[in-house]
C-alpha cells in the first residue's frame, strides 16, 4: 500500500488510501477527505484533516495540531481519533473502563491499520499491560459523502484477570478543524412538539445532548451539526454527526478556547454500563458523519441519499396511502365499525387499512390488556380474519397496531411473568400511562414476543405493523443485579433489533412503522429495520410544518408518515381547510386518520381528488431530492420543493394572512439550467435558469388564513444555451 502518484480527480480516488511509511490514512468520499495518522510512539491515532479533498501526497506531510506544551494542558486533547482515559488527557474520553482491581487509566498501544476491503479500514489498539483490545473501524460507503465508524472491544484475558466494566464506549470521536466561530444545530421538543430546529453559538466547554429514557426520545434526536456561523441552507461548511442507536444516547461537542471542536457520539449515558467477562466482546452502534460546503440543504440531501441507499430495508418502494381508525373509534372498535370504515377508506383511494389500539383481549381502555395479544372476543367474536379478508377484498393491505415491549399490570402476562419487567427488586415500580416496560435484553422475553407476533401475522394475513412504544424507562435495571445491572439502556434496543430481524426474515413481505407516542424512537438504527416513522402524535397541519421541517434535516420524506385528520384538530382545536391539511401531509407519506363517517359528501369528494393528485406526485416526493425553499416561521410563507427525474413538485403554505408587500417569486433549486419546465396545470413554460435565477411566480393562493398550493412542473426539453 502506497501513495498514489497524482490526485487529478477526487472522484477517481480510492475510497481508502494508505501510506505505510507515515501511517497516514485517507478516507475519500465523493466530495471530501477524512485523514488521520497512526502515531505508535504516542500510542494514539492522530487526526489530520476533515474537509475538502486533498491528495495523499500532501496529507503525509501535514503537521499534527496540538495544544501549548505546559503541565496544565492535555497535549493530545481534541486531536485523537479515539481518546482514552489515561495519561495527560483532560477532555471527555471516548472510552472509559474499570478493571477488576478498581483502576481505570488505559495505556494504549496502537498497531498499523489493516485494509479489510477497498472501503473499510481497521486499526487494532490494545492496552499495554491489561487484557483489553479494541478495534477502530472506518468505512466509506459507495457513491456518497458519509463516513461510518464504530468500535469493537474484546476481553482477551482469563478468569484470573476478572471482569472489565465498560463505563463509556463511544462509537466515534470526530475531530473538526479549527475555526474562529462555531454554531451548533440540533432539534429539540417534547411529545407532540418534536423536531424543533435550533441553531445557537457553540460555547467553549462541553455541550451534551442525550437521552436517559431508554429510547431516542421526543426531546432531542441523536444528531448534531456544526458550522462556522455563516452557513446557510445552500451555501457554507457543515459537519454533521449522527448516531444509529435506539436506546439511551449522548452526543457531546467539545470546543476549546483555540476554536478546536471534537464531537463524541456514544450509546448510553453516564449510568449505562456494560460488563465484559473474559472472552466476551462488545460492538458499538455505528456513527455516521459527513462534511459539505453546500450548506444545510446539501447536508440533508446527502444523508437522505445514504439512508435510502445503505440503511432502509426497501428504499425503492412507494409507501402506500394508509387509513388508520384510531381517531374514528378509539378503543370502541368492532368488526362492524372497522369494516364500514374500511369501505369508505377504499372508496377514497387508500391502499392500506390499519386497525389501531383496542382490538385485543382485555383492552377496553389503556389500563388493561397489554401483553395479552389475542383478539378481543367481545369486539371480534370471529377473530380478526374476517376483517382482514374484507380489507384485502377491497384491494387494501391490512395493518395492526401493536406495542410488544409493554405490559399492563391488569393482564395475564403480568400475572404469569412479573420477573420479565424492567424493575429493581424491593423498589416500587413506576407506572406511566398505566403500563410497565418488558425487558427486551432477555432472550426469553423476545422469544415470547416473536411467538405471538408470528402467530398474529400468519393467522390474520397481516401486511403492516404499527409498532408503538408509549413510555420511557424507569427502574431500568436487569433483575439479576450486578455491576452492569443498567445495561438495559443499551441492550434493550439490541434485543428489539434482533426480534425485528427474526420477524422480517420469516415474513419478508411484512412492513413496519416505528412509533413511540409519535417521534420518540427515530434514528438510523431503527430505520435499518423499519420502513417508515410515525412522525408525531400532533397532526395539526400548521404545527406539522415546523415538525416536518426539523425532521427533514436528517430523515427523507419517504419515511415521514403524515396524516390528514379531522377539523377542528383533536389535539389543538384549530380549524383548517381540507386542502391545507392535505398539502401538509402530501409532503411525506400520506395517511388519513379522520372519522370518515362524519365527513360530508363534498369533503369525501375533495379528499378522493387530492389522494389521486398525491399518487401522481408520490414518486417525486418519496424518491426525489428535497429542497427547503422557505422555512416555517421566517416569513408569511413556507415552501418545499422535490425533484425526481423529469418531475418537480412545489408545495407552498401560508398559515396566516399578513398585510404588506407581495412575496417575491420562489427561486427553485436543483434544476437543469438549459431545460424547459412546463407547469402541468397552466401549460406555461420556463427555462430552468429562469426558475432558479428569477424564480417561479407564486401561484394564486386562496384568500384568508391557511392557504396552500401545489405546483407541478415537468421537464420537456433542452432549449440550448441561446434559447
Amino acid at each position: 500500500m502506497h501513495a498514489t502518484a497524482t490526485f487529478a480527480s477526487h472522484a477517481a480516488a480510492a475510497p481508502v488510501e494508505m501510506d505505510e511509511s507515515t501511517g497516514t490514512v485517507l478516507l475519500n468520499t465523493a466530495h471530501s477527505t477524512y485523514a488521520f495518522r497512526v502515531d505508535r510512539t504516542a500510542g494514539a491515532v492522530r487526526h489530520v484533516h476533515w474537509g475538502l479533498p486533498i491528495p495523499l501526497t500532501d496529507a503525509v506531510s501535514l503537521p499534527l495540531w496540538s495544544e501549548h506544551d505546559n503541565s496544565f494542558a492535555g497535549l493530545l486533547d481534541g486531536t485523537e481519533e479515539y481518546p482514552v482515559d489515561g495519561g495527560a488527557r483532560f477532555a471527555v474520553p471516548a472510552f472509559e473502563v474499570r478493571f477488576a482491581d478498581g483502576s481505570s487509566p488505559v495505556e494504549a498501544a496502537v498497531q498499523n491499520p489493516v485494509l479489510l476491503q477497498d472501503n473499510h479500514v481497521v486499526i487494532p489498539v490494545e492496552d499495554r499491560s491489561r487484557p483489553l483490545t479494541w478495534y477502530l473501524h472506518y468505512r466509506v460507503p459507495a457513491d456518497g459523502d458519509v463516513v461510518q465508524r464504530w468500535v469493537e472491544f474484546f476481553h482477551t484475558g482469563t478468569e484470573d484477570d476478572g471482569d472489565i466494566l465498560l463505563v463509556r464506549s463511544a462509537s466515534a470521536h470526530w475531530p473538526v478543524p479549527q475555526r474562529s466561530h462555531w454554531r451548533l444545530s440540533s432539534v429539540h421538543g417534547s411529545w407532540s412538539a418534536e423536531s424543533r430546529l435550533h441553531r445557537s453559538p457553540l460555547p467553549v466547554g462541553e455541550t451534551t445532548l442525550g437521552s436517559r429514557r431508554g429510547h431516542t426520545g421526543h426531546h432531542a434526536n441523536p444528531w448534531i451539526a456544526v458550522d462556522p456561523g455563516d452557513t446557510g441552507e445552500e451555501h457554507g461548511e457543515v459537519w454533521l454527526v449522527a448516531l444509529a442507536t435506539s436506546g439511551s444516547w449522548r452526543i457531546t461537542a467539545q470546543r476549546t478556547a483555540a476554536g478546536r471542536v471534537g464531537i463524541l457520539a456514544c450509546e448510553g449515558h453516564e449510568a449505562a454500563e456494560l460488563l465484559l467477562r473474559p472472552g466476551q466482546q462488545h460492538r458499538t452502534s455505528v456513527s455516521l458523519a459527513q462534511y459539505t460546503t453546500g450548506g444545510f440543504g446539501t447536508a440533508s440531501r446527502s444523508i437522505h441519499r445514504h439512508l435510502r441507499t445503505h440503511v432502509l430495508p426497501h428504499p425503492g418502494e412507494l409507501r402506500p396511502v394508509l387509513y388508520n381508525s384510531w381517531e374514528a373509534t378509539s378503543f370502541e372498535v368492532s368488526e362492524d365499525n372497522q369494516i364500514a370504515l374500511a369501505r369508505r377508506a377504499a372508496a377514497l383511494g387508500a391502499e392500506l387499512f390499519v386497525l389501531d389500539d383496542g382490538w385485543f383481549r382485555g383492552r377496553d381502555d389503556d389500563r388493561s390488556g397489554l401483553g395479552d395479544w389475542t383478539s378481543h372476543p367481545g369486539k371480534f367474536p370471529r377473530g380478526l380474519r374476517p376483517l382482514a379478508d374484507e380489507v384485502h377484498r377491497l384491494g387494501m393491505a391490512f395493518g395492526l397496531w401493536v406495542e410488544p415491549e409493554m405490559v399492563n399490570t391488569d393482564s395475564d402476562l403480568y400475572r404469569a411473568h412479573p420477573e420479565w419487567l424492567l424493575h429493581v427488586p424491593g423498589r416500587t415500580s413506576t407506572e406511566l400511562r398505566h403500563q410497565l416496560v418488558l425487558d427486551f435484553s432477555r432472550r426469553e422475553v423476545t422469544d415470547w414476543a416473536l411467538q405471538w407476533l408470528r402467530r398474529l401475522v400468519r393467522e390474520n394475513g397481516v401486511d403492516f405493523l404499527k409498532w408503538d412504544f408509549n413510555r420511557s424507562f424507569t427502574e431500568a435495571a436487569a433483575r439479576t443485579g450486578g455491576p452492569d445491572a443498567r445495561k438495559v439502556h443499551l441492550e434493550h434496543a439490541r434485543g428489539l433489533y434482533d426480534l425485528l430481524d427474526r420477524l422480517r426474515t420469516e415474513f419478508p413481505q411484512l412492513r413496519i412503522e416505528t412509533c413511540a407516542g409519535g417521534g420518540g424512537r427515530v434514528d438510523p438504527g431503527i430505520l435499518s429495520r423499519t420502513d417508515q416513522v410515525w412522525t408525531s402524535d400532533n397532526t395539526d397541519a400548521v404545527d406539522r410544518l415546523t415538525i416536518q421541517h426539523g425532521f427533514s434535516q436528517l430523515y427523507p420524506a419517504n419515511v415521514m408518515s403524515a396524516w390528514v385528520t379531522d377539523s377542528p384538530n383533536p389535539l389543538t382545536g384549530r380549524t383548517v381547510p381540507m386542502r391545507f391539511r392535505f398539502h401538509g401531509a402530501m409532503a411525506g407519506v400520506l395517511g388519513i386518520g379522520g372519522d370518515l363517517t362524519r365527513w360530508t359528501d363534498a369533503e369525501l369528494t375533495e379528499a378522493a381528488s387530492l389522494i389521486r393528485v398525491y399518487k401522481e406526485i408520490r414518486p417525486v416526493v418519496q424518491h426525489g431530492q428535497q429542497f427547503r425553499l422557505l422555512a416555517p416561521g421566517e416569513g408569511p410563507l413556507t415552501a418545499v420543493q422535490y425533484v425526481h427525474a423529469d418531475q418537480v413538485a412545489v408545495l407552498v403554505w401560508r398559515p396566516s394572512t399578513v398585510f404588506g408587500p407581495g412575496q417575491p417569486p420562489l427561486r427553485l433549486r436543483g434544476l437543469e439550467a438549459e431545460a424547459l419546465y412546463r407547469d402541468e396545470e397552466t401549460g406555461r413554460q420556463w427555462h430552468g435558469r429562469t426558475l432558479m435565477g428569477f424564480g417561479l411566480p407564486l401561484p394564486e393562493l386562496p384568500s384568508g388564513d391557511y392557504a396552500s398550493a401545489l405546483v407541478r412542473l415537468r421537464k420537456t426539453d433542452s432549449a440550448g444555451p441561446d434559447a
